[in-house]
C-alpha cells in the first residue's frame, strides 16, 4: 500500500501514478508539461490527479528543474488603456486558459511609465519566471532583447517595427484592411478616410499600410490611440476636412464606436450617408447601433498560439517557425 506524504497528509506523486497504471516517470512528465506522453496516458494522470486532489510541490520541482512554472504576461500599457479595452481581457483569458492547461502559473504585469519599466525588468529572471509574453510593445522597445541577454525566453505578440530577430505571434492586419476597403469600394464608396492606430506599435503600423494599398496615399487619414475617445477627435477632424467623406475605416472597434457617435451627432445616416468598418470584431462591435461591421482577429487562436510557442522555447524544443501569422476575416454587420 502506497502511504500518503506524512508530513503534509497530502497524496503523493507515487499514489498518482498508482491510481492511473502508471510509472512515476509518466506522472512527472504530465506534471512538467512534457510532449512525450500518449494522449492515453496523460488523461489518465490527469483524471488520477483530480480525484486524489494532487497538487505538485512547485519548490521541490523547482529545485531538480530549475524551473518557476510561472510566465509573466506583460502589457506595456496603461492600467487606464488594459481595462478599457475588450482585446486585452480576450487575449489574457486566452493566454491564462493555455498556460493553465499545461499547469502553469500566470503573472500579469502592467507596464508603461518608465518607473514600473525598470522595477519590472528588475524582477523578470529566471529565478521569478520560465519566460515571458509581450503585449502592445511600441517602438524599438528594449525589453525583448534585454530578457533574451538574461536568458529569459520571449514571445511577442505583433512584428517588431524594426528588423530585429524575434518569435512572435500576429494577425494578418495588412490583409484585414486590405478586406475592409476593398468591401466599401464593392459598395460603390468613393471617399474613404482612415482613423489610423499609433504608429509606433506593429498593429497601427500594418492596419494603415493595408488601407493605402487600396485606398491610396492621398486618401484622408486621422490618427488615435485605438481608444474610444481618440476616435471620437479624429472623426471630427476629419469632417472638418472632408464633410463629403462617404465612408471611414477604424483600426480599432473602440475608435469606430467613437466615429460613430460623431458621425451621428452630425446628423450622418450610417449607413446609407456614411459607412464604418472598425477592427477586432470584440463585443463593442457587436453592440453598437447600427451594429458595427468589422475584421475579425482571431484573439483566442493567437493567445493559444503565443503560450504554444513560448512552451516550445521553455522546452528547448527546435522551432521552426519564429513568425506565426493568422488569418483574418471581415465580419459585416448594418454599419457598411
Amino acid at each position: 500500500m502506497i502511504e500518503r506524504n506524512r508530513a503534509t497528509g497530502q497524496p503523493t506523486i507515487e499514489e498518482v501514478a498508482a491510481r492511473a497504471g502508471v510509472g512515476r516517470g509518466t506522472v512527472s512528465r504530465v506534471i512538467n508539461g512534457s510532449p512525450q506522453v500518449s494522449p492515453k496516458a496523460r488523461t489518465a494522470v490527469q483524471q488520477a490527479i483530480d480525484e486524489l486532489g494532487y497538487t505538485p510541490n512547485r519548490a521541490a520541482r523547482a529545485l531538480v528543474t530549475h524551473r518557476t512554472d510561472s510566465v509573466a504576461l506583460v502589457v506595456s500599457e496603461s492600467g487606464e488603456r488594459f481595462f478599457a479595452e475588450p482585446f486585452f481581457g480576450r487575449i489574457v483569458q486566452s493566454v491564462s486558459s493555455a498556460l493553465n492547461a499545461a499547469g502553469l502559473q500566470l503573472l500579469l504585469t502592467v507596464a508603461q511609465s518608465s518607473e514600473e519599466r525598470l522595477r519590472l525588468e528588475h524582477y523578470l529572471t529566471r529565478q521569478h519566471i520560465d519566460g515571458a509574453i509581450l503585449l502592445s510593445l511600441h517602438g524599438a522597445d528594449p525589453l525583448p532583447a534585454h530578457l533574451e541577454q538574461r536568458g529569459v525566453p520571449t514571445v511577442r505578440m505583433g512584428r517588431p517595427l524594426t528588423s530585429e530577430f524575434s518569435f512572435c505571434v500576429d494577425a494578418d492586419n495588412v490583409g484585414g484592411a486590405r478586406q475592409a476597403v476593398q468591401h466599401l469600394i464593392s459598395r460603390g464608396r468613393q471617399r474613404i478616410a482612415a482613423i489610423a492606430g499609433p504608429q509606433d506599435v506593429a498593429a497601427g503600423v500594418a492596419r494603415l499600410a493595408g488601407f493605402r494599398q487600396i485606398a491610396g496615399d492621398a486618401a484622408p487619414v486621422e490618427f488615435g490611440d485605438f481608444g474610444a475617445e481618440s476616435g471620437v477627435a479624429a472623426m471630427r477632424r476629419l469632417l472638418a476636412q472632408r464633410p463629403d467623406l462617404d465612408a471611414v475605416f477604424a483600426a480599432s472597434d473602440p475608435m469606430a464606436a467613437g466615429a460613430l457617435w460623431v458621425l451621428k451627432e452630425a446628423g450622418r445616416r450610417i449607413p446609407q450617408d456614411v459607412a464604418v468598418i472598425g477592427f477586432d470584431d470584440s463585443a463593442i462591435a457587436r453592440n453598437t447601433d447600427p451594429a458595427l461591421t468589422s475584421v475579425h482577429q482571431p484573439v483566442e487562436d493567437m493567445g493559444r498560439e503565443l503560450v504554444r510557442l513560448l512552451l516550445a522555447r521553455i522546452q528547448g524544443d527546435d522551432v521552426p517557425v519564429a513568425e506565426i501569422v493568422l488569418r483574418t476575416r471581415l465580419v459585416v454587420r448594418a454599419s457598411a
